[in-house]
């Protein structure tokens, strides 16, 4: 329930200046309204002067970091961010977590949690343990699972997800998981982007109605329902409305990868975020030829043709994202030795058309090698692109 926002700040006030503060963070914009810096993180830090409140700040272009004393000198910083006019904040003590998010009518929306203490950190302050972009005591992996793997592959997709957005985003930001399943990324990634000061809105996508309802009764759970639905349809078929910004495929199985692909370049959406999976279609095309010589030594092992038709998928899949518009990286996904299916395609939309080298350069790739890949069928790469 909506809550008035002075109330709501005076909470986040006492948990700013309560001695068991982990961490906070502050973000994101009020309607008609902009802070003087785009983001605020506060943590406290133990230095040789004594224990300390650091708070760094970033207007977009560059990041500046005080560390202000305990007592007046702390509680004069305090209040003079919260008169920002930030959209969010993100506060986490040893005892609780409070979410806090500013509506368009002007009042807080506020979730609280009991929190979960985080290991000491090192004599000095500096030597401190890995930090997670989401902190494994999180209350959602009580929800989404918390094994130690799971956590890595979380920050491990969440760290690219990082990677691709500018740091200067304020949203609002329509978020698209194609898809989902049980969906614990989709609810990691909604928890760190709102954590940012990002207005979010996500949308899952699976094939399943029972996966649907299982995910909507977890974002009920969560309290994030307002921000956080799901629909049961294909990924090709799905209704959403309207178009996405960011477009999540993760662990697509074969085709189903080039299916998100070509809806996220038809929605043009800006950000595409797909790590495949299975690569049947282009394994099952090279079997039934002949390899160009002088390359037969590729594709004569059974198991050296399947790797390689994982390479020229998504080779081929990052070609026809540029011909379409896309600035498209692989990348490592997680290390090889948590999971072999760890690579990323991650894109960039520059609207930038195709050069007539790009566009030959794919043909000549696949011609060469008597392949059509699925993509390229759903996109009709000889088409020009939309402008």
């Amino acid at each position: 329930m909506p809550e008035p926002l002075d109330a709501a700040l005076a909470q986040v006030r006492a948990l700013l200046l309560d001695p068991a503060l982990t961490r906070a963070v502050a973000a994101g914009r009020r309607r008609g309204r902009r802070p003087t810096v785009v983001r605020a993180e506060l943590r406290p830090v133990t230095l040789k002067a004594g224990p300390r409140l650091q708070i760094a700040t970033s207007d977009g272009a560059r990041p500046y970091t005080r560390n202000v004393t305990p007592g007046p000198e702390t509680a004069a910083a305090v209040d003079e961010l919260l008169a920002e006019p930030f959209g969010n904040w993100h506060v986490e003590t040893a005892d609780a977590t409070l979410q806090l998010r500013v509506t368009k009518s002007g009042e807080a929306q506020v979730h609280r949690a009991a929190g979960t203490a985080r290991p000491a950190a090192a004599p000095g302050g500096n030597d401190r343990a890995k930090e997670y972009l989401l902190d494994p005591g999180d209350e959602i992996f009580a929800e989404i699972g918390g094994s130690a793997a799971k956590r890595r592959q979380v920050d491990a997709f969440l760290r690219a997800l990082a990677a691709t957005l500018p740091d200067e985003l304020t949203g609002p930001l329509r978020v698209v998981d194609l898809g989902c399943g049980n969906a614990y990324l989709t609810f990691a990634a909604y928890r760190y982007l709102s954590g940012r000061g990002l207005d979010v809105e996500l949308i899952g996508v699976d094939v399943r109605e029972d996966q649907r309802r299982r995910n909507t009764e977890l974002a009920q759970r969560l309290g994030w329902a307002d921000r956080v639905s799901f629909v049961a349809g294909t990924i090709a078929d799905a209704v959403v409305d309207p178009a996405p910004d960011l477009v999540l495929a993760l662990h697509a199985c074969d085709t189903a990868t080039d299916e998100a692909l070509a809806r996220a370049v038809r929605w043009e959406a800006r950000w595409v975020l797909a790590a495949p999976c299975c690569h049947h279609d282009l394994a099952k095309q090279l079997r039934a030829h002949p390899a160009p010589a002088p390359y037969e030594l590729l594709t004569r092992q059974g198991i050296l043709r399947e790797r390689f038709a994982d390479v020229l998928t998504d080779a081929l899949r990052a070609g026809l994202l540029r011909v379409h518009g896309y600035r498209a990286e692989v990348v490592e996904f997680v290390d090889s030795q948590h999971t072999p299916r760890n690579l990323l395609i991650r894109a960039r939309r520059t609207g930038t058309a195709a050069t007539g080298p790009q566009r030959a350069e794919y043909r000549e790739l696949v011609d060469q090698w008597r392949v059509t890949p699925r993509l390229e069928t759903l996109l009709a790469v000889d088409e020009p692109p939309a402008a």
